[in-house]
């Protein structure tokens, strides 16, 4: 039985567009999950907006922030992983054991949104916080209502230098797979919509395009028959 729609191999990373509750039991264990779930507060779209800063892009609505995941959800990553990083971790509060590191994306602006977002961390440690203006998104090149600065993430990875082995269930756009390139670590990245299964691969792809080290550059992208 094939549980995942489509699967892609760029360089280290391996791409799956799938539902994460059928394609993690069928892969082996990773040094960490580094993950920015659905929250369920219906996030997943957002209007253009016209502003002298130059507005806000806009954003299908397409449904997938009408709830955050299951219990068995969080549960898998914790069974999969040594360590997890889970961005909006306060939504998730009565799903994850306590702990003391909650890193803080600080986004250097006070407007109507929130002033900063925080990360659950599996970590017996202090929190961070990591300030960078949610403009940066920017110059990523924003694909995504709730991306995050791929700067943000490789910031997370620094606090896992011993990972090398990297899963993100709820991919999105692949800000997580892009830092891992950046960083020469290998990822795994989930991703059910597949609009944004395809960003998050041409996005990966240029990330290896244009590393900040180097990195081999990747094998033509293989796609698996679903036979």
């Amino acid at each position: 039985m094939v549980d995942f729609i489509r699967k892609e191999i760029i360089g280290d990373c391996t791409l799956y567009q799938g539902d994460c509750l059928e394609v993690m039991p069928t892969l082996g264990k990773f040094d960490a999950v580094v993950t920015d779930p659905p929250y369920g507060i219906g996030r997943d779209g957002k209007p253009a907006s016209t502003s002298r800063h130059g507005g806000f892009k806009f954003y299908e609505s397409r449904g997938w922030d009408a709830r955050r995941p299951t219990c068995a959800a969080f549960d898998l990553m914790r069974t999969r992983s040594a360590a997890q990083i889970i961005w909006g971790g306060n939504y998730f509060a009565d799903l994850l054991p306590p702990s003391s590191r909650w890193l803080i994306w600080d986004k250097g602006q006070r407007i109507c949104q929130s002033d900063a977002e925080l990360a659950y961390t599996s970590q017996n440690a202090a929190v961070r916080i990591f300030t960078i203006n949610r403009a940066s998104l920017a110059s990523d090149g924003a694909e995504h209502p709730t991306q995050k600065p791929v700067q943000l993430m490789k910031w997370c990875l620094g606090f896992l230098p011993d990972a090398t082995t990297i899963l993100d269930p709820f991919m999105g756009s692949g800000t997580t797979g892009v830092a891992c390139v950046k960083l020469g670590r290998k990822f795994t990245g989930i991703e059910l919509d597949p609009g944004y299964f395809d960003i998050a691969c041409k996005r990966i792809e240029q990330a290896y395009a244009q590393p900040d080290m180097f990195v081999p550059a990747p094998e033509k992208p293989v796609q698996e028959p679903l036979l």
